[in-house]
């Protein structure tokens, strides 16, 4: 099986973007992208999914998070777009302090005439979130601590700031919603990571504002609450992460039932040239080195967190959940393929097996000025895609063995409702174990994670799922991990 032709659009400079037409045959049988859709009965058949008849499985959701597939959401981008792009948006950032944050500001800064900075959100960090303050001027700047709260009042008072420029300082959970909901703002960018971005982001949609989300988390865990949400506030979640604007790109002008099929591309993470066998044997005789180079991304610069999930492909897996929930395409219906260049973001089959690809350079920043820009292509001062450079592309299918915690992924997204939060959940409180050095193996984490899974399943909840159901599975699931991770005496090779 080959692709025989690919339609790409890559975003470039200028005020639309790039489309070529070129041909990739994959003739080495490992090469080949290759997908068996198959119908299931779902669990899901209750209130906001429908058949499959508009692909190829059952369980696609009839009322998605983002603008498509749809008549209303066509006519909303065509009204959009007509505006031209002399708008101003109001921003507020939460996770100002980190790669999300700090690449969304470089776009401020590279387009001050259509973005105006309102409210910041960080962590512990003073001396960046001081210097930010001074720049952009928000009117409310959150940090996570009390004591990070005032060291930052202390800091910006050292450094001028009168009490007429000096912004509302507030900190913890409470300052991130009140971030998030300052009343200027008008789209909120989600880049700190985990489940803290659940409530900010409820309750900015609750008052009606935009969502450049980059915090997985969200649809992750808060899918079966947010959705319902987006419908009745009728606000646009915009994807700021590469593959999933990569789809949502893809998306703009196909027709409502147009779409068949979702792609999602991965870079293969840290240990994609090591065979199953190696990388066991690594686990085994090598632990050390394994933890150095699992939290070493090879084509990205990405948070801690998010370079091990690729290293375990657990990111793509949790991708796979937020496609389901953003685009509506059933679980049958999103496939992964491997493609180390990190060129082809993602694409989408239409039901005429076209494939839709969208190209760029490995650079966070283009999906996430589209996410604040949408449906406009703002001119941006970054390094055109040059085809020719790149020469070849190519693409081979996971090894569900090596990654198991894709499997995982699509089952706790075939089961639905609150097993996605315990799956989120417990992959992020193994995640930071490894993390921190506390002798768990890197094999352990799959392990622990469909433990919490399977435990759950006598609890699980698949429909009238409130925040705090998904609160509650988080917490336990975190828990679980911890506890587990004690007893835990067999490690499986590390």
């Amino acid at each position: 099986m080959y692709i025989s032709s690919i339609i790409v659009g890559a975003l470039c400079m200028g005020q639309s973007s790039l489309v070529s037409s070129f041909t990739i045959q994959t003739i080495p049988k490992q090469q080949h992208i290759i997908t068996k859709s198959s119908s299931i009965t779902s669990s899901l058949n209750a209130a906001g999914v429908i058949s499959g008849s508009k692909g190829t499985g059952e369980g696609w959701l009839e009322r998605p998070a983002a603008p498509v597939n749809s008549a209303a959401s066509a006519k909303l981008t065509l009204e959009e777009s007509l505006k031209g792009s002399t708008f101003t948006k109001h921003l507020s950032l939460l996770g100002s302090t980190g790669s999300i944050g700090t690449q969304t500001l470089e776009i401020v800064d590279a387009c001050p005439e259509n973005f105006v900075i309102d409210a910041l959100s960080a962590g512990n960090n003073v001396e960046l979130m001081a210097e930010q303050v001074l720049k952009y001027s928000p009117k409310v700047a959150s940090m996570s601590t009390p004591e990070a709260a005032k060291a930052l009042k202390e800091r910006l008072e050292s450094l001028g700031c009168s009490s007429s420029t000096m912004p509302k300082i507030v900190y913890g959970q409470e300052g991130i919603v009140e971030a998030a909901t300052v009343s200027s703002a008008d789209t909120v960018v989600t880049g700190i990571v985990g489940a803290a971005g659940l409530e900010p982001t409820i309750e900015a949609i609750k008052l009606g504002k935009d969502i450049a989300l980059a915090n997985k988390e969200t649809l992750i865990s808060g899918g079966p609450v947010i959705n319902p949400l987006v419908e009745k506030h009728g606000i646009n979640m915009l994807p700021a992460d590469s593959e999933h604007s990569a789809i949502f790109q893809c998306l703009q002008g196909v027709p409502e039932g147009g779409l068949r099929r979702v792609i999602l591309t991965a870079s293969g993470g840290a240990f994609r040239d090591f065979s199953k066998d190696e990388l066991f044997d690594m686990c085994k005789n090598d632990p050390l080195a394994v933890q150095k180079k699992a939290t070493t991304h090879p084509n990205w610069d990405m948070g801690a967190k998010i370079t091990l999930d690729s290293a375990t492909m657990m990111n793509k897996g949790l991708e796979v959940i937020e496609a389901h929930y953003l685009f509506g395409a059933s679980y049958d219906d999103i496939d992964i393929v491997i493609h180390p260049q990190s060129i082809v973001h993602s694409m989408v089959e239409t039901q005429d097996t076209s494939c839709i690809a969208q190209l760029g350079w490995a650079d966070m920043r283009l999906p996430l000025v589209y996410s604040v820009s949408w449906p406009h292509r703002l001119k941006m001062p970054y390094k055109p895609l040059d085809l020719a450079e790149l020469s070849t592309l190519t693409f081979s299918k996971p090894d569900r063995e090596k990654y198991p915690c894709i499997g995982l992924a699509y089952e706790a997204g075939r089961a639905g409702g609150t097993m996605t939060a315990v799956l989120n959940a417990a992959n992020e409180a193994a995640n930071e174990m490894f993390r921190a050095d506390v002798g768990l193996g890197f094999l352990d984490i799959p392990k622990l994670i469909e433990g919490a899974m399977e435990k759950h399943k006598d609890d699980l909840k698949t429909s009238d799922v409130t925040l705090d159901d998904i609160l509650s599975c988080d917490a336990w699931a975190r828990e679980y991990v911890e506890k587990t991770s004690v007893e835990m005496k067999d490690k499986i090779y590390a």
